[in-house]
């Protein structure tokens, strides 16, 4: 066996290590990251990995698979990164797909089957508005993008159609990168060498995936294109997620009821791997109409119309990122952009807790859930660990 084998074996299992471990969301993952594949491994230095990580943040898609993937062609090329991909994203797609289908049975065959979800429901919505809270500080830096960020909250409540989202990150983009004068100069911006094979690839697969549900009609064509457009479009990471597929899923189409949604959002944060995993318990929802073998089916296909998209966009950008980032419109324009998907995460906090009771078991839930987060040291899988565990009380003391 070759040197080379050998080491792709081995980040390969490093990479498995990581998606049954990696709790506590990108921050958590990045740091596991820097101690086994910088500091152990030596797979790239500390610089490269900042730099790819800052790629990823700016793309759409999920940064911490993107990272995952970027570090796998760096090392091995297409090949390993697609290998990365797929040992990355199996272990929770698989766990919230099976988080489906035991929804979905006990439903069937349990009367009340969701009480036992009482507590992590209102849960849920304390890790949003934390994540909010997270995520603001972080990329709203400017009264320009304040503004943009109540606007874009403001459009979401009342216009929660998913075909908004992509005009309004249009439009944070565009509004912002006019103050390009205003980012300070790297060095001379050098006209782009692009190679395009990947981006084809990602708008190829768009458009015939749309034009292939729109002819024949296939919930299962349809929604591959579904996540597989969502997944374009994300930028900010898994917590930005929520309100898009809240609103495509829940609202727009109705596949699953708020309880469900809030149901997968809760068991989410309690696995280990991509926070995008969720996409795998509403796919399978989805389709559980068609039985057992609907819901693998749902499961896999949001799995690969999630993480595929950004996936290839980040082996096509990372052929040029070096000369890209020198250009300033580029730069400005990531402040509106991400001021949009602020406001669509204020948006989400309010859309979910709509169809709850305003009473005082939920309120307590969500300022309890959000100050465990906030000024307590347990994680988020103990968390909704107790939340479990009360729902499961509270239903056989009480419900019984």
């Amino acid at each position: 066996m070759s040197v080379r084998r050998v080491r792709y074996y081995l980040y390969l299992k490093d990479v498995l290590l990581l998606s049954v471990t990696a709790f506590g969301g990108p921050q958590a993952f990045l740091a596991m990251v820097l101690d086994l594949m910088v500091k152990k491994r030596g797979y790239i230095n500390e610089k490269e990995l900042w730099e790819l990580h800052a790629l990823c943040q700016i793309l759409p898609g999920p940064t911490s698979t993107q990272t995952i993937s970027a570090i796998g062609f760096r090392i091995g090329g297409p090949t390993l990164a697609y290998l990365s991909l797929f040992v990355w994203v199996l272990p929770a797609t698989v766990l919230m797909t099976s988080a489906a289908f035991l929804i979905d049975f006990l439903q069937e065959n349990t009367p009340g089957a969701l009480n036992f979800a009482k507590f992590i429901q209102p849960m849920a919505i304390g890790f949003i508005i934390y994540a909010a809270q997270k995520t603001i500080r972080k990329m709203v830096q400017t009264p320009e993008a304040m503004v943009l960020m109540l606007f874009a909250a403001f459009v979401a409540f009342f216009y929660n159609s998913p075909y908004i989202f992509p005009v309004m990150l249009v439009i944070g983009g565009l509004s912002t990168s006019i103050k390009y004068k205003n980012q300070p100069k790297v060095e001379e911006e050098k006209p782009l060498k692009i190679k395009w094979a990947n981006f084809y690839l990602w708008a190829g697969v768009l458009v015939f995936a749309a034009g292939l549900g729109a002819v024949t009609q296939s919930q299962s064509v349809i929604l591959f294109e579904n996540f597989y457009r969502n997944g374009s479009l994300i930028f900010g990471g898994g917590q930005v997620l929520i309100p898009y597929l809240y609103t495509e899923f829940v609202e727009f189409k109705q596949y699953l009821s708020s309880e469900e949604f809030l149901t997968g959002y809760a068991i989410a944060q309690g696995i280990p791997g991509p926070t995008f995993s969720i996409s795998s318990y509403i796919g399978a929802l989805s389709m559980r109409e068609f039985g057992l073998g609907g819901i693998l089916m749902g499961g896999l296909i949001a799995a690969a119309g999630i993480f595929l998209p950004g996936t290839f966009l980040i082996f096509f950008v990372i052929r040029f990122w070096d000369q890209l980032k020198k250009y300033r419109p580029v730069r400005a324009a990531l402040e509106g952009i991400n001021a949009v998907s602020c406001g669509m995460l204020l948006a989400a906090a309010y859309l979910l807790f709509e169809p709850m009771e305003a009473n005082f078991f939920n309120i307590t839930a969500i300022i309890g859930t959000y100050f465990l987060l906030q000024f307590s040291k347990l994680s988020s899988p103990l968390i909704i660990a107790i939340g479990i565990v009360a729902g499961v009380l509270y239903n056989a003391l009480f419900l019984m």
